[in-house]
């Protein structure tokens, strides 16, 4: 890899000052009951709103009108957040590796497809989940009541953890304003998109900020280095539903469109050669650390290991006010991608 061009745009990260949250904690004698060691626990119930994310070069982009919350105007909650500082080798919970658990206790049958799959990855002689470094930090999100017990079958099991935490999450607009624009003001000028409305499911989520030494290594073909203080980032989702307007915006650099409208639109992991052991969910992931470009010096912050992987459905798409002109539908969408972001 001779040259590395990194044009990225970065809308997430975002922490509201007009948050709502009931946060209970758990006490570490219940945890380690549990998972075999001491660690912090939280139970999570939130709704977020923000009137404007700005962000400022010579001219704006702005955000509009967010809201994070639960289906139906409810918060988003059942959810449980453990953090673990690891010891040497310690095995703390990761992905899927709940359903490791159950399939040796019998809540799911261990030769279903999915399960079987997570068993063998997150069964760590007779703990379940992933061994970390000394040191390593490990923020785990998954469903506090997952809706899972002795009296369903493998099936139901399944569909009541795909369900256990739902979401709601809509943004009036995304677009383009001049330099004189006053912060929080109104409208935008050019729209990219607007009328973003998606609900659906959150799976498990991890955050885990290694213990680095200071050394670095290679990555991207060897077109730049990376600390190995690491921050990996893996998310699993289901979309039911997403409606949108696609007013006029490229996006993953390869998606230009203008004038569109989508509705109904889905996206899982329910098909195709890589839905196994993902339990129904699209997943993206991302790992975050200091980088250097090998080709001109420059560092920055590098963002590598990028994967999105997903189906998505599109059953409606419509270009101005005409009708629909029918549907698009992607089997195995996958994004895989290294960049290293800096100012010019």
């Amino acid at each position: 890899m001779k040259s590395l061009y990194c044009s990225v745009g970065l809308l997430m990260a975002v922490v509201s000052a007009s948050t709502t949250a009931d946060l209970q904690m758990l006490a570490d004698s219940e945890l380690s009951a549990v998972r075999g060691q001491a660690g912090l626990s939280i139970e999570l119930a939130t709704e977020i709103d923000i009137g404007e994310i700005a962000y400022r070069d010579e001219g704006y982009i702005a955000i509009k009108d967010i809201h994070l919350g639960g289906l139906g105007g409810s918060m988003l909650d059942n959810m449980l957040i453990t953090l673990d500082i690891a010891g040497p080798n310690e095995v703390l919970h990761r992905g899927f590796s709940r359903f490791a658990m159950w399939a040796d206790a019998g809540l799911v049958d261990s030769a279903h497809l999915d399960v079987a799959d997570a068993a063998a990855r997150y069964s760590v002689g007779g703990s379940y989940g992933e061994a970390f470094n000394d040191g390593d930090m490990v923020l785990h999100v998954e469903s506090l009541d997952s809706g899972a017990n002795a009296s369903n079958d493998t099936e139901q099991n399944i569909a009541a953890y795909q369900s256990a935490v739902d979401f709601a999450l809509s943004v009036g607009s995304v677009g383009l304003t001049e330099q004189g624009y006053a912060v929080g003001s109104g409208p935008t000028g050019g729209a990219m998109f607007s009328d973003i409305d998606a609900e659906g499911y959150l799976g498990p989520v991890d955050i885990v900020i290694r213990n680095g030494s200071g050394a670095t290594s290679p990555v991207s073909g060897g077109a730049m280095d990376v600390s190995d203080a690491v921050t990996e980032v893996d998310a699993y989702f289901r979309v039911t539903d997403l409606d949108l307007n696609w007013d006029a915006a490229d996006v993953l650099l390869i998606f230009n469109f203008a004038a569109m409208k989508q509705l109904d639109v889905k996206i899982n992991n329910t098909r195709g050669n890589d839905y196994v052991g993902q339990f129904g969910f699209a997943k993206v992931s991302a790992k975050f650390a200091e980088g250097a470009s090998n080709i001109n010096g420059v560092t920055g912050l590098a963002i590598y290991d990028v994967e999105i992987r997903a189906d998505v459905d599109m059953p409606h798409v419509q270009f101005g006010n005409a009708s629909s002109i029918g549907g698009i539908y992607f089997t195995d969408f996958v994004f895989q991608t290294d960049v290293l972001v800096y100012g010019h």
